[in-house]
């Protein structure tokens, strides 16, 4: 990387904003992202025999010897997560605005670079945001990822409150936070998070949804999503005319 300037007109750096609602991409200096991904994937467990020579294997073979390798493939998007499928469960690779589940969480990758940028990774830098309390660990294995797998010629990662701040024209202020899964109160001075003074709440946009849902059941309105209907049944209507 010595000798390379990135951040002109030249050069088109990704930025990727992890969020547990949605997952959003798109190029540095554009007003609005390129992809808007749903952060809840679909996962289907499948179980194949040792030698791989057969995707499906029979239930009672399932806890023999014959089959303990275990794939999972992965649908992604609003139209792949809400259409039933046999066996599909709803999981995110995000917990507590941090990534878990790494092996889903480069899937998704996968998916943005092939099916939303239509890019090589190996072109574009990358600018990640990151919550405010992330953890080192989990920052040098996302730096791990991005170089060793995806050939990122630059990275960096840069708190989103900063970034929230940044984006209003201030390098100072107190950024208030509220997204799906929690509520948070992030004092910027300076262009720095002052992590020792963030309050953070577990009361956000889920729970406001599951607490409109609870006065429906209390009314009699069921509400169900369509990736939780377990099967449907095909049936003729027939008009009548008087």
């Amino acid at each position: 990387m010595s000798g390379g300037v990135y951040g002109g007109d030249e050069v088109g750096a990704l930025v990727f904003d992890v969020g547990h609602h949605s997952f959003r991409v798109g190029y540095a200096g554009e007003e609005f992202p390129k992809a808007d991904v749903p952060s809840h994937v679909g996962v289907v467990e499948k179980v194949i025999a040792e030698n791989g020579d057969s995707m499906e294997v029979d239930e009672n073979k399932r806890n023999s010897s014959e089959a303990q390798k275990k794939i999972k493939k992965y649908s992604f998007g609003t139209a792949n997560i809400s259409a039933p499928r046999p066996d599909m469960e709803i999981e995110t690779f995000l917990k507590d605005g941090m990534v878990e589940d790494w092996d889903m969480f480069e899937a998704m990758l996968d998916h943005m670079y092939a099916n939303c940028l239509f890019s090589e990774s190996k072109y574009h830098p990358v600018l990640f945001s990151e919550p405010a309390w992330n953890t080192k660990s989990k920052r040098e294995k996302l730096i791990e990822v991005m170089f060793e797998k995806y050939n990122a010629p630059a990275f960096f990662v840069c708190k989103n409150a900063v970034l929230a701040a940044f984006a209003n024209g201030r390098s100072s202020g107190l950024v208030l936070d509220s997204g799906s899964t929690y509520t948070s109160a992030v004092p910027v001075y300076d262009g720095y998070c002052l992590t020792q003074a963030i309050v953070k709440s577990p009361l956000g946009g889920n729970m406001v949804s599951e607490q409109c849902k609870l006065m429906l059941q209390e009314q009699g309105i069921e509400v169900v999503p369509t990736y939780k209907i377990a099967s449907k049944v095909v049936f003729r209507i027939t008009l009548v005319r008087k």
